[in-house]
């Protein structure tokens, strides 16, 4: 089995990108949802190619991405999708944006379910829509969509939802059956549903997920999924994402989006996008679910041994840690103290929405060593 493990602490040092670059050297950075590992061989070679052969145009009308997706989501999800419902984008954000201007009006509300990824606040607000809040419910052992909220919201005139599905910071996959109402409540009340799917190839083996419109007929009839592989296998600064549909009337939405939004689809994004959907990169996203369902239980046994005060739940996907630190007496950003003792940079736990005063999140993208001095060092904070 192939085993994908984290850079050395030096040779990540040597990258340009936000994670590494946003801090002084001596901070470890945990902050960012980017990883530390190398890049599968497949998206390697097809970008050495491209630079090799100076490959470096306009995205083509015509290209291999929707169908290689479509092939990924067969084998990885056991979802059959038409590519030719499918077009691409420069990233998910940018897909939220321009299906949301086509799916409601301005001043029209957008659900959205805190502690939710902060940007859904200013893409919605981008769109010209405003935000409704609906909390995840907290059940004590897990979190799961309050779908009696979402009903109300919607009858008080809410136009559309926004889901994170998987969820970011908690990693919560949603269940079909909350899928299943969720879309047949969309569906009475004639509102959108747009879904973000960007940590989907992220779902650890063993964990059911349900692409939102494989949910039923109508999670088809009223959905929109953006998706891409950027997330899973750090692709974000070359630009690349899908727009997808199901059904007739919103397959017509996207594809009178106009032509400008999918030509902002990087050159390289794309190249990299279809080497990472192909079937010879399937083994390099197998191991990498290995080592980040491995660091996702030492997180566990680190906090419980270093920091028993912090409360957190091993997520169902992705490689991002929702840590409860209100217990420590930290205030309502412990991130703020952790990033100037201790010397790692968390994600701030309020911007995620009221809900996350008190905790952070934590990238545990990278290596064991890493992340077990990063707890050392926050723990040291309590012992002082």
């Amino acid at each position: 089995m192939l085993e994908v493990t984290a850079l050395p602490l030096a040779e990540l040092r040597e990258r340009s990108s936000e994670k590494w670059r946003e801090y002084p050297a001596d901070v470890l950075p945990l902050f960012v949802a980017e990883t530390d590992f190398p890049l599968a061989p497949a998206i390697s070679t097809a970008l050495h190619r491209a630079v090799e052969s100076g490959d470096t145009g306009y995205v083509a009308s015509r290209t291999p991405l929707a169908s290689a997706y479509a092939a990924f989501a067969q084998r990885r999800f056991g979802w059959s999708v038409d590519p030719a419902r499918m077009r691409s984008t420069a990233d998910v954000s940018m897909g939220i944006v321009e299906i949301l201007r086509r799916v409601t009006q301005p001043g029209e509300r957008v659900v959205v379910t805190p502690p939710v990824y902060p940007p859904f606040y200013d893409l919605v607000s981008e769109a010209g829509a405003e935000v409704q809040r609906v909390p995840l419910r907290d059940t004590g052992t897990a979190w799961e969509l309050d779908l009696d909220g979402i009903r109300a919201a919607f009858e008080d005139g809410a136009t559309a939802i926004l889901l994170c599905n998987p969820h970011n910071p908690t990693g919560t996959v949603h269940s079909r059956d909350s899928l299943v109402a969720l879309a047949e409540i969309a569906d009475e009340f004639g509102a959108a549903v747009v879904s973000d799917e960007i940590h989907a190839p992220l779902v650890q083996p063993g964990t059911p997920f349900t692409p939102f419109l494989n949910a039923g007929d109508a999670a088809e009839r009223v959905g929109y999924a953006v998706v891409s592989a950027s997330k899973a296998f750090n692709l974000a600064g070359l630009k690349c994402a899908l727009m997808v549909t199901a059904a007739d009337a919103t397959t017509a939405v996207v594809r009178g989006l106009p032509i400008e939004v999918e030509w902002r689809t990087g050159q390289f994004g794309l190249l990299a996008a279809v080497a990472a959907f192909s079937e010879e990169s399937d083994e390099w996203l197998d191991g990498l679910l290995r080592t980040l369902d491995r660091n996702r239980v030492l997180l566990e046994d680190l906090l419980a041994a270093r920091l028993p005060e912090a409360r957190y739940r091993i997520p169902d996907a992705g490689y991002l840690a929702w840590i409860d630190l209100s217990g420590l007496g930290w205030g309502e950003n412990p991130a703020r103290r952790i990033l100037k003792e201790a010397k790692v940079a968390l994600h701030f736990g309020p911007a995620f929405g009221d809900e996350g005063r008190g905790h952070v999140r934590l990238n545990f993208g990278t290596s064991p060593e890493i992340i077990t001095e990063a707890v050392e060092r926050i723990a040291a904070l309590v012992a002082r």
